[in-house]
């Protein structure tokens, strides 16, 4: 086993596939900051070297721009493996279908090599979208889904499933030390405003004075777990989870309709929102059960509007938009 068996945790070397992603940028910041090393490993296509440029020049940071479905090697002791390398949000996985399904298998298929090769630990990131659209809200961990495999989502979802299988597959096979954290909708700081997912695409739209975009009739809902409570999630369960899958999320739907009316009140637009044909297989419904995750001495600590100010004031900054008068 690598430096991470000793007391000192300030020793251990965590490895990040995705690093220089939107979870993956903040995952590499927590673990730096409790004294970590830690080595990013991201081929751009969705990530992006802005979420991780206040890390350059650090001696405990190491950045490989790599696909980690064509394979990757790590020099020396490895003390833990976590794999968030893939597109992410609906226009990402749809840009790149192909890339999403190789690297939910032989991305994961590498990663898990990495890990057994360094002895280390491995967590996957899979994601709420394992459950479809589900028949039953919450969702527990015990939901098997409801997923239309040759759907526009199949491509992502089916690429999660897969990996969720795999990494089981060389937890009972090969002993190998592993945990899946399934995360529903995180939002933060370092989104890309340009990825498509609700947040970014109403707080884009909000900022530049234009039209929120409401895809069918606003009823279905969400459930929004600000980034650092994810983070502190993900840790969480990498040091005691039983290996089995973890639902890490905010509980608390909210349908989409009164969540643009909440990013309009607190932007302070005067953008209107306008109706369009709903996207195909839109989960109607999602909302995570965290009674597994609360068992680690986890839970969500930041309000949906305490995250959503800090959320908005961020892209405001990036886009370089006016703060609305008082």
């Amino acid at each position: 086993m690598g430096q991470g068996d000793a007391t000192n945790t300030a020793s251990r070397h965590i490895v990040i596939t995705g690093g220089a992603g939107f979870i993956g940028s903040h995952l590499a910041d927590a673990f730096l900051a409790r004294g970590d090393r830690v080595t990013a490993v991201d081929n751009l296509i969705t990530g992006s070297v802005d979420n991780i440029t206040h890390l350059a020049g650090r001696d405990d940071f190491v950045f490989m721009n790599r696909d980690v479905s064509d394979g990757f090697g790590i020099t020396g002791d490895v003390d833990a493996v976590l794999h968030f390398a893939s597109p992410a949000s609906p226009l990402g996985y749809l840009r790149y279908p192909i890339q999403t399904l190789k690297v939910g298998a032989m991305g994961t298929h590498n990663a898990l090599g990495v890990a057994r090769a360094k002895g280390a630990k491995f967590l996957m990131a899979s994601t709420s979208e394992v459950y479809g659209d589900p028949a039953m809200t919450p969702q527990p961990e015990s939901y098997w889904g409801n997923v239309n495999t040759v759907g526009p989502r199949g491509v992502y979802d089916e690429a999660k499933r897969y990996a969720e299988a795999m990494t089981m597959a060389y937890r009972n096979v090969h002993g190998l030390q592993t945990q899946i954290v399934r995360i529903f909708n995180t939002y933060g700081p370092r989104m890309d405003i340009e990825d498509g997912r609700a947040l970014p695409a109403f707080v884009g739209a909000a900022l530049r004075g234009e039209p929120l975009r409401i895809f069918g009739d606003g009823n279905q809902t969400r459930s929004f777990c600000y980034v650092s409570d994810t983070v502190r999630g993900i840790m969480a369960l990498l040091d005691g989870g039983d290996g089995s899958p973890v639902n890490v999320g905010a509980p608390g739907e909210i349908t989409i309709l009164e969540f643009a009316q909440l990013i309009l009140d607190i932007s302070g637009s005067k953008s209107e929102l306008i109706y369009q044909e709903a996207m195909e297989d839109d989960p109607q419904r999602r909302e995570p059960v965290i009674d597994k995750a609360r068992a680690l001495g986890w839970q969500p600590e930041v309000k949906l509007r305490d995250g959503l100010e800090r959320t908005i004031a961020w892209f405001r900054e990036k886009l370089g938009a006016p703060t609305p008068a008082s």
